[in-house]
């Protein structure tokens, strides 16, 4: 059974880094939708669980955080009080990546707003709700998170 539960989690981490998921969601994991009980029984057991209740994941390819929507968060956004406990945001840490945003296609996309600070070079598309981190070139960060329409449905 455990090596079959291993073996169910290198299959699905195998597509946890794939680029041609649709924006705003990773692996069936929805920002202002999934919830904790959805995380953990797409990914397993985390490697690690933070104090505001973030959890830690190994994936294949790097690290997965997923943030959960708090009552403060809910409060402050004017948030029907559904949405907490709902994923926030998955950040994905890339470990040797040779994604470039010339690769990704990304340089000509007019969906994608291009910031450079200090090295990094960040691509957002907050319409869709996803935002690329590249250093020296290489993808190290990707970002999912609610898009314009999510978070307008979720407002009271």
């Amino acid at each position: 059974m455990r090596v079959a539960g291993m073996a169910a989690l290198l299959y699905v981490s195998g597509f946890c880094f794939s680029e041609t998921a649709r924006a705003g969601t990773w692996y069936g994991i929805e920002p202002l939708k999934s919830r904790r009980a959805d995380v953990l029984r797409i990914l397993g057991q985390p490697i690690r669980e933070s104090s505001n209740g973030s959890l830690t994941f190994k994936v294949a390819g790097g690290t997965a955080f997923i943030v959960f929507v708090d009552g403060k968060f809910v409060a402050s956004k004017k948030l029907h009080p559904d949405v907490e406990g709902t994923v926030l945001q998955i950040v994905l840490q890339h470990e040797n990546s040779s994604n470039t945003p010339e690769s990704m296609k990304l340089i000509k996309n007019h969906d994608f707003v291009r910031v450079e600070d200090q090295g990094v070079v960040v691509f957002r598309n907050l319409k869709e709700g996803i935002v690329y981190s590249f250093v020296e070139g290489k993808l190290r960060t990707t970002r999912y998170t609610f898009s314009e329409s999510q978070i307008s449905h979720a407002r009271k």
